[in-house]
């Protein structure tokens, strides 16, 4: 042991046992709760813990909405930092990192020093570092060298800030964090402010996606900034009650351990009814839009913003939540009612304006690519490049040049005019990686930088381009076997999987007649024909398995259409393996040909209307309050958000 870590080692001892240091006091107070609470030794250093895939993942499932909102932050952040040697960490409120964008050269070091998906930095088990001492104070603060309890962190500069919910529980952690840093902690000031600044964009950006149909009040002591960047955010419901705030306004309305405004009455508060609120709106100057908080008389700025005036068509669904009756048009002609293919497409219409990155799964001709051609014309991106990418069909020695294009003469046998590349071809519009798991890992790096930076560098130039792409990648693969087993990177799945849509199997889908209907819409168009089936023939369609999927069944129609007298197909007219459906008995069973993972099924006692009702009535007395109606069921958090998703029940102010 070096003398640096013997030094330490005994400051740790003096100050756990009451000995006074020039430390800050919060750091001083968790190193005495590392011994006193944690039972930590002191002369014991500590490898890096990271949760193996499958507890990470339900880490994440328990706050999907929350990741995609909070990943917009973080490339924000990143764009700021990049090239500082910075890594950001985005941690759950038990200090599970659960985003991450750092350096992928530098993987191997991040991992060992724990800055990496999935580490856990709770500080009873790291001891005192910047994740879990801001998680056990609630405080923003900057851990730096020798501050850390464990000597193995020595090396390392880390800041966190606190991440509220709306509902003023913890939500997150923001952390960014270096390898190296100048030894001054001084030098970290800035690095801390960066961080809370954004950490109040997500806070803002999080309340105004939970109450998108409600009074959303914007509150500054500038009036400059009272509607671009305002300091506080009050949501309120239709009887002018809080519902939601960002950590400022909590701390505004409620300071130290007073009681949370949520369900004050807006009125009580402030000076102004809510009859007044009207008074708010934007068309008003900014100089005739103030009012008075009650309790101190401080004068502010405000800007409401008034729910839609007008709702979105509702339909209520079997188990009481709500579904949209409406589809963008071209994510319509995806499905013709199939419940399971609705429900994929009423998540992916909301987010085909994101600019975050999808990743659809499904068998091989289920139409991923289809889904994806959807998307794209149903976004703004319409009108743009959607460049489809076959990664399985990519020489492996061609997929760089291919993908990131080429200077003239960069390598033997470059174009002499060089290559502009398939990401740039795309700038403006969609990305479309198909196979995405059969990309070799060398270029699944060069892939993730692109992701990170939205940038790439042509094989040949020293300086990076510019793009401003929206990636949508498919696979029939299991991605997470793939990462287990070392054949695709952790980081680059995790940055993919903004969103997660399956596509089901055509032998599961309730819409055959429909597809085959406008499949041979499709061919009389056409062929200035006319195609119809014989009631035997469609027999034979409807009872034939479809290994092969939607694109078996339009070979399938091909085939019909091309060798039918008159337009009407006969039995004899369909393909002999689909006439005789009985010799694909012996094929594989569904769970078998295919590589995709079925989720458990859900025991009975776990799916009864009567537990349904009573989640619903428990969110319901908690103002939906995930948190307050996970203590009154005796369940964590994540329990609440899984069952909140099985039994379809959605939070008002959640609603589309």
């Amino acid at each position: 042991m070096d003398n640096a870590c013997t030094a330490h080692i005994h400051e740790l001892v003096r100050v756990s046992g009451g000995v006074a240091s020039n430390r800050d006091p919060i750091i001083e107070a968790s190193w005495r709760r590392c011994v006193s609470d944690h039972k930590l030794d002191p002369t014991v250093g500590r490898e890096a813990r990271i949760l193996p895939q499958e507890r990470l993942r339900l880490h994440r499932d328990a706050m999907d909405e929350f990741l995609r909102t909070a990943r917009f932050g973080l490339e924000a952040l990143y764009r700021q930092v990049a090239g500082m040697g910075y890594v950001l960490l985005l941690t759950d409120s038990n200090g599970i990192t659960v985003d991450f964008i750092g350096d992928p050269t530098f993987d191997n070091h991040l991992r060992r020093a724990g800055l990496y998906l999935g580490s856990d930095w709770n500080e009873g088990h790291a001891g005192t570092c910047a994740v879990g001492t801001c998680i056990a104070t609630g405080t923003a603060l900057t851990v730096h060298q020798t501050d850390h309890f464990d000597t193995t962190h020595i090396p390392l500069t880390c800041s966190s800030a606190p991440v509220f919910e709306s509902g003023g529980e913890l939500a997150a952690v923001l952390d960014v964090s270096a390898l190296h840093s100048p030894e001054p902690k001084i030098s970290q000031h800035l690095a801390l402010q960066m961080v809370k600044t954004y950490v109040h964009k997500i806070e803002n950006a999080n309340l105004y996606n939970n109450f998108r149909r409600d009074w959303v009040v914007k509150l500054s002591a500038s009036q400059e900034f009272a509607e671009v960047d305002p300091d506080y955010v009050i949501a309120l419901d239709g009887g002018g009650r809080i519902i939601g705030f960002n950590n400022k306004a909590r701390r505004l309305l409620a300071p130290e351990d007073a009681e949370s405004p949520l369900g004050c009455s807006f009125a009580e508060l402030f000076d102004c009814e809510v009859e007044d609120l009207v008074r708010f709106v934007r068309s008003l100057p900014s100089d005739q839009r103030t009012l008075r908080l009650r309790r101190t008389g401080t004068p502010l700025f405000a800007q409401a913003m008034p729910p839609p005036a007008v709702s979105l068509p509702r339909a209520h669904g079997g188990d009481g939540s709500y579904q949209p009756e409406s589809l963008p048009e071209p994510l319509c002609a995806v499905s013709g009612g199939d419940p399971a293919l609705k429900a994929v497409l009423a998540r992916a219409a909301k987010l085909v304006n994101t600019r975050m990155s999808l990743l659809i799964h499904g068998e091989t001709g289920t139409g991923k690519e289809h889904l994806a051609k959807a998307l794209h014309r149903a976004s703004a991106r319409r009108g743009k490049p959607f460049v489809a990418v076959n990664c399985a069909a990519l020489p492996e020695a061609l997929i760089e040049s291919e993908l990131f294009g080429h200077e003239p003469g960069a390598f033997t046998g470059a174009a002499a005019r060089g290559k502009k590349g398939l990401i740039l071809e795309a700038d403006g519009g969609t990305l479309f990686l198909d196979e995405i798991g059969d990309m070799p890992l060398t270029a699944q790096t060069r892939l993730l930088r692109v992701l990170a930076e939205r940038e790439v560098t042509p094989v040949g130039r020293t300086r990076a381009v510019s793009v401003d792409i929206r990636v949508i990648g498919a696979t029939h693969r299991d991605l997470i076997e793939m990462v287990k087993a070392g054949r695709f990177r952790d980081d680059l799945y995790f940055r993919l999987n903004g969103a997660v849509f399956t596509v089901p199997p055509l032998r599961q889908r309730g819409d055959l007649d429909w597809l085959i209907d406008r499949l041979l819409a499709e061919r009389a168009a056409r062929d200035s024909s006319a195609y119809r089936l014989t009631p035997t023939a469609l027999a034979a369609l409807r009872a034939h398995p479809w290994p092969g999927n939607v694109r078996e069944l339009v070979n399938a129609l091909d085939y019909a259409c091309a060798v039918c007298t008159a337009g009407v197909i006969e039995l004899a007219d369909i393909p002999e393996p689909v006439q005789h459906s009985g010799l694909f008995r012996a094929w594989p069973a569904p769970g078998a040909a295919s590589t995709m993972t079925t989720p458990a099924p859900v025991r009975p006692e776990e799916d009864g209307q009567d537990s349904a009702t009573r989640l619903r009535e428990t969110l319901r007395r908690h103002h939906w309050n995930v948190s307050a109606a996970a203590r009154a069921l005796g369940v964590d958090r994540s329990t609440v958000h899984r069952q909140m998703h099985r039994f379809g029940i959605v939070a008002p102010h959640r609603l589309d």
